[in-house]
């Protein structure tokens, strides 16, 4: 054992690390839900790792035709927005593509601008295809936005900065399972450049292995099963699995679904063509979601959003007031599961604080917080599909008794 636990680190050494601008995502179709209903999925890696919900109301800002819910950058008040849906059941994410654009141009990172427009602008994928084509280039894009509507449209859009290539996952010759998964390469670019390509494989192993043992695919399934899951499929280990991998519980952070870039995971449920649009959830993992928890989000909130997710304000004394409580609580549980800073130290976590025979990891111990969430939650989500619309007094009854396990420290 000692052998392949060498062996295992040797070949993590030799691994270049990622740039922290990165995502894992997918577009789910209704054909592979269980209620017909499709999922937008992304899971984000950056290196602004503080980030919130943010409401755009269009009463107050008449560039705005749609209000919309996003996630944002805490530090940050430009309009950009990193993963949204708007009131009309638009949605919108990205993943940073490298293998597009081979060219040096004077305008880039525009990737977070082009989804804030999409989302105060667009109703179907129809107009998010107008409006890439109406964009100047160089675009200051390179990047893969997966998008789905309320109409049941559903397609990546494969954006350089000179043009774009619309990838429909409602193709069975696309995609004959009804989704397909995105990391930090396009299918259109330069074969083997890009980056991701052992997350792609890692995810896709994970989503064939949900077929074997019949597991529907919902958001729960999906945080507990991608955005938690540190299976590796090039060393073909799964930490949670393999225990005795992770010498004394320390392992190297490297090409894991979940990584220290991890700043969030949020999967949208869209609604089923016909269905009023308003009742789009945005479930968000704020946070490296091996130490934070889902909760649900709707546009027609408004700016009545759950405080624990959006900006403290005043109130939030001893903490930057631009972040949200639940990304404040991951980050510190965080800085224990990376707890060495100095030389390489920041490359290894602590996977035993996670997860470990005693059941007293961060996973284990938060897990019974977000069960709960959405045993609450999916119920009254479910009655109000019957019912056609969301009821905002209900919603806001259940958000006052939500716990978020803030004392799980």
């Amino acid at each position: 054992m000692k052998r392949i636990i060498i062996a295992v680190i040797a070949v993590l050494f030799f691994i270049p690390l990622q740039e922290s601008n990165a995502c894992t995502s997918a577009i789910i179709t209704g054909k592979a839900t269980p209620d017909g209903r499709p999922l937008l999925w992304k899971h984000r890696d950056t290196g602004t790792l503080d980030n919130r919900i943010e409401y755009f109301d269009k009463s107050k800002d008449k560039s705005i035709k749609y209000a919309f819910i996003a996630l944002v950058d805490s530090p940050k008040e430009t309009k950009e927005a990193w993963m949204g849906t708007n009131e009309v059941g638009f949605s919108i994410m990205n993943t940073a593509s490298y293998n597009l654009t081979y060219e040096e141009v004077s305008i880039q990172d525009q990737e977070g601008v082009v989804m804030y427009n999409a989302l105060a602008a667009c109703r179907t994928l129809a107009d998010f295809e107008k409006m890439l084509s109406k964009m100047k280039f160089p675009t200051g894009v390179e990047a893969n936005f997966g998008v789905i509507d309320a109409e049941g449209g559903a397609a990546y859009y494969e954006v350089s900065c000179r043009d774009w290539v619309k990838v429909d996952v409602n193709n069975p010759a696309v995609a004959p399972e009804g989704y397909l998964i995105y990391t930090n390469h396009s299918f259109t670019g330069k074969i083997n450049d890009g980056m991701g390509y052992i997350r792609y494989v890692s995810a896709s192993d994970i989503f064939m292995d949900r077929f074997i043992k019949n597991q529907p695919m919902t958001p729960q399934w999906i945080f507990n099963s991608l955005s938690r899951n540190f299976y590796h499929s090039l060393l073909d280990i799964n930490l949670a699995e393999n225990p005795e991998v992770a010498p004394n519980g320390w392992f190297v952070d490297q090409d894991f679904i979940p990584r220290k870039s991890t700043s969030a995971s949020s999967v949208v449920k869209g609604v089923l063509p016909g269905e009023n649009p308003e009742l789009t959830v945005m479930w968000s993992v704020l946070g490296y979601p091996p130490v934070s928890i889902a909760v649900p989000l709707f546009v027609k909130s408004g700016n009545n959003l759950p405080a624990q997710v959006v900006a403290r304000g005043e109130n939030g004394e001893g903490f930057d007031p631009k972040n949200c409580e639940i990304c404040d609580l991951a980050m510190a549980r965080k800085a224990n599961v990376f707890p060495v800073s100095r030389g390489n130290g920041g490359k290894y976590f602590r996977f035993d604080l996670l997860l470990n025979g005693e059941g007293t990891g961060y996973i284990q111990r938060l897990a019974p917080y977000e069960e709960a969430i959405f045993e609450t939650f999916n119920p009254v989500i479910e009655k109000w599909y019957k019912k056609g619309s969301v009821d905002l007094s209900e919603l806001s009854a259940l958000y006052s008794k939500m716990d978020i396990g803030a004392e799980v420290k």
